[in-house]
């Protein structure tokens, strides 16, 4: 019977999983400006995991008794362990930001502050403060004021302290917003004898603090970044006079008066300016407060120019072509002669949109549904599903409006999408929508054909070209048959199937996955082959992990790739010795979900939109898909096994969470990113050499 200490805390898990991400800021052998993003995803990984795990923490906190079934530890201890890991790893990242810094100088790039402007910068800066960022600034008299104001959480504030020379016991203290998104953080000064200058906006604003405040008696300015961190969570109540979209949006808005769960500081801020502001919001609780350094909303540096300097970026890795695809004027013909798989973003998401214009033109297709989590900004392929409707094609989506930071973007397209007659669905009450497919219905030779795409991820442009998903465009009755009973599911809730081939959460998919293991133990207790391969963003149900410790304690042999969280603890004698853990983290974000399973010599293969998670298995509706076709097969084992072969950017996972380099002792490097994206390259020209003969 496995016990508490025989899992990992999801949260510390969590913290493990973005300090491997801080191990690529950290690598001199990445690109500069490369690490410097790294820093970027690190600060709003962590934004987000405050805002949404921390949050919930502390509001567990309210409670002792009942805690344990939820978590492996109470949140009375978790939550100051979780400030320790982080103040630690905030050491590393500010070192990490100096480290790089230095070196970018060495490439005669300076990011400079505003005590290092030279010769004709500081006019030019004063030009570009009074032509661009002036007009948006609003200081706030703080000292002033009976009430604090309501802080912005997507925001950062110069907390000032002005005073005189001559009456330094004399000073008032300010807030000033720096503007959100009306401006770039990074500010490019004019190049001199070669060298190219960086200074944020930050230090722009710094720098002019006197002609903000010049009709004010003071010679003297002090600034320091702060930032709040609220609770995320949406709050929807089950007032039924209200629409679910109502709920949302007022949610949306609610979340800006969230509950603080963070509150970072430049360490070097006077003691009597934070006292006044940590008095005046009421923060008297000590975990909620974190010293940092100078910047933050680091996440801005996700977007650092590039600056015209190859050397400071990867080399690009552009979309390889899928010749059946390329060569033929249907994506629809072509998935009726045989399946497709898409790995994103080795191949172009284009196919996909292709496909849906396609339909939407086809005078034969008749319907389009698909469930649509998150979209890009100007998404293509809602704007292909209004054009189906607006010529005259039944067109169904179920749109996901609880998609975290993804709320507004989904309310303004359904709002976009209904008013050019398409039929938007919310969802369904109490789950989420998280699986992720299409089903186009043609009338061919009289009949009605389906041909379905199932997905890891979302049908989104931008992501497209930084997750790696499996897309997998197919016409297989198997498939297409009961993918539209998924849909008839989802738009006439009553309505609940068997899926024979199908895992479908809640309904299934943890029962069909239990079978799965089963039969591999099973098989290990005869001496068959036992195995169990698995590619996967968490780990956290605890009843699947001891399924798995089951199983390995059997003589399966269990092999894990995972990107995030992971609560199991591989290699322990006794309990889990024959798993291993390893995790990739790289220039894309490993997304996709694959299932390999040995089945004594006759492999089962699975994509999935789920994780192992208690949420994904029975409080979503996720979709796992058998893959039939022996090529697709044969793409999702050569994945898997690039990703366990990895030694340059693949970490060991074990109890102690230290993310250790893989040994790479008298073996070739082996980077499955890139390793997997010349295999794709080679087989697109071995297609192109074989078309030619």
């Amino acid at each position: 019977m496995a016990k508490e200490k025989d899992y990992i805390n999801r949260e510390v898990s969590w913290l493990s999983f973005n300090e491997r991400v801080l191990q690529e800021a950290e690598d001199t052998s990445v690109p500069l400006v490369e690490r410097l993003r790294f820093l970027g995803i690190f600060s709003n990984n962590l934004d987000e995991f405050f805002r949404v795990r921390v949050a919930t923490q502390l509001r567990l906190m309210q409670f002792d008794k009942g805690i344990k079934q939820f978590v492996t530890d109470k949140p009375k201890k978790i939550v100051p362990r979780i400030k320790r890991i982080v103040e630690g790893m905030q050491l590393r990242f500010d070192s990490t930001f100096a480290e790089i810094v230095g070196q970018l100088k060495n490439q005669n790039l300076f990011i400079v502050n505003e005590h290092e402007l030279i010769g004709s910068q500081t006019e030019y800066i004063r030009l570009y403060f009074n032509s661009t960022i002036a007009p948006s600034i609003a200081p706030i008299m703080i000292s002033r004021l009976e009430t604090f104001p309501q802080l912005n959480d997507s925001s950062i504030y110069l907390a000032a302290k002005l005073f005189t020379d001559s009456e330094p016991e004399n000073y008032e203290y300010a807030l000033v917003e720096i503007p959100p998104d009306e401006h770039s953080r990074f500010v490019s000064l004019p190049d001199a004898d070669g060298k190219q200058f960086i200074i944020l906006l930050d230090d722009v604003i710094r720098f002019c603090l006197d002609q903000v405040f010049e009709v004010l008696p003071y010679n003297r300015f002090e600034a320091y970044t702060i930032k709040i961190t609220r609770d995320a969570e949406l709050d929807v109540d089950n007032d039924i006079a209200e629409s679910l979209l109502e709920k949302i949006s007022k949610g949306i808005l609610n979340r800006t008066k969230g509950q603080p769960v963070r509150f970072v500081y430049d360490s070097a801020i006077a003691p009597d300016l934070l006292q006044f502001i940590i008095t005046k919001m009421g923060l008297d609780e000590q975990d909620k407060l974190l010293p940092g350094g100078r910047y933050h909303n680091f996440r801005d540096f996700m977007t650092f120019p590039s600056l015209g300097n190859s050397d400071f970026i990867n080399n690009p890795l552009p979309p390889i072509p899928v010749q059946r695809l390329e060569a033929s004027p249907s994506i629809l013909a072509e998935v009726a002669k045989k399946d497709v798989s898409l790995h994103y973003p080795y191949h172009n998401f284009s196919y996909y949109t292709r496909m849906l214009r396609e339909a939407a033109i086809d005078p034969r297709v008749t319907s389009i549904k698909i469930t649509l989590y998150r979209v890009a900004t100007e998404s293509r392929v809602v704007k292909a599903l209004m054009n189906a409707a607006l010529n005259g094609k039944s067109v169904t989506v179920i749109i996901e409006l609880l998609a975290r930071f993804d709320e507004s973007a989904n309310i303004y397209w359904s709002k976009k999408m209904e008013e050019v007659g398409v039929k938007v669905i919310f969802g369904i009450s109490g789950l989420k929508v998280h699986s992720k497919q299409t089903l186009i219905t043609r009338k061919e030779n009289g009949k009605l054909v389906n041909y379905a795409t199932v997905s890891t991820g979302n049908f989104h442009e931008g992501n497209a070209n930084l997750y790696t998903d499996i897309n997998i465009f197919t016409a297989d009755k198997r498939v297409t048959s009961e993918i539209e009973k998924v849909f008839t599911f989802l738009e006439f809730n009553y309505k609940t199937f068997n899926y024979k081939y199908l895992w479908v959460s809640p309904l299934s998919m943890r029962r069909k996955l239990y079978m799965h293991i089963d039969t591999e133990i099973a098989n290990a207790r005869k001496k068959l082959p036992a195995y169990i391969h698995c590619k996967i963003n968490n780990i956290v149900d605890l009843d699947v992990i001891r399924r798995l410790y089951q199983a390995s304690n059997e003589g399966v042999k269990i092999k894990i790739m995972v990107r995030g969280i992971c609560s199991l603890v591989p290699g322990v004698p006794g309990l889990s010795e024959n798993i291993e853990v390893v995790s990739v983290v790289d220039r894309f974000l490993e997304h996709s979900r694959i299932f390999i399973f040995c089945n004594n010599k006759q492999p089962k293969y699975f994509i999935s939109s789920a994780d192992w998670m208690t949420r994904n298995l029975d409080h979503r509706v996720e979709v796992a898909v058998p893959v039939f076709d022996p090529d697709i097969q044969n793409e999702l084992r050569t994945v898997l096994d690039a990703g366990f072969k990895d030694n340059v950017k693949g970490r060991v996972i074990d109890e102690k969470q230290t993310n250790s380099a893989r040994n790479k002792a008298g073996k070739k490097p082996f980077r499955s990113q890139v390793e997997l994206y010349n295999h794709y390259l080679k087989e697109y020209n071995k297609s192109i050499k074989n078309q030619s003969h």
